[in-house]
């Protein structure tokens, strides 16, 4: 092979390699020249619509901007991480809340459902009527009167207290009132010697000492 076929075969060579070169060119300019058009409408936009704040807008305000950006960066850097936190918190409770709202919103369905929330509003109603009629001195003196019933009702729920007003009230269900017949001096004669009878005269008896005991009360206080 001779000098100029060597030359010629590298030629070749270059030409090959700059062959794709070449292509990637055309497309470059193609593509510069699909994209001038567009460019020069957006560059047309930017420069109408800078046009509105070009009174407004001082080259001073932007470098004041800057330097107050700077001189934040901390303050920037902490919102930053606290609001990394945040949406850190809010992604782990999302979980949670998903599975606990459904239930609350059934929750708050069953007592609605049960008539709890009527429940409260007649109870407010309750109240607004109560303020209505009655003064401040007013609900005091029943908050006070209230809270003697309580002691009493403490009394009452002592076991012995309890056992006999369960048998008074047994009693009724057990008397033949229809059936009484008039008693006169010699009837309770006769009826002392029944067992019952006395029995009854004793329970009386100690009525009668208790209600002596009222008296006393009575007058000490």
């Amino acid at each position: 092979m001779t000098q100029e076929d060597l030359i010629l075969a590298r030629l070749d060579r270059i030409e090959a390699m700059l062959a794709p070169l070449s292509r990637s060119v055309e497309s470059i300019q193609e593509l510069k020249g699909d994209m001038s058009p567009l460019a020069h409408n957006a560059f047309q936009v930017m420069i109408k619509e800078l046009e509105d704040v070009e009174s407004s807008f001082k080259l001073e305000d932007l470098l004041e901007l800057v330097k107050r950006l700077l001189r934040s960066s901390r303050s920037i850097t902490y919102s930053l991480n606290q609001l990394e936190n945040i949406i850190d918190f809010v992604t782990t409770l999302e979980p949670l809340l998903k599975s606990s709202v459904p239930q609350l919103i059934d929750y708050l369905d069953e007592l609605e459902q049960r008539g709890v929330f009527k429940i409260l509003m007649a109870t407010l109603e309750i109240r607004a009527k109560v303020a209505k009629a009655y003064t401040a001195e007013d609900i005091d003196r029943i908050g006070d009167g209230l809270v003697s019933l309580l002691a009493l009702a403490q009394k009452l729920s002592e076991p012995r207290t309890i056992a006999f007003l369960e048998r008074l009230t047994e009693m009724p269900a057990k008397l033949d009132l229809e059936h009484c017949k008039g008693v006169g001096p010699f009837g309770l004669l006769w009826a002392v010697g029944n067992k019952e009878v006395k029995e009854g005269l004793g329970v009386l008896m100690e009525f009668t000492k208790g209600m002596g005991s009222l008296k006393h009360q009575d007058q000490s206080g």
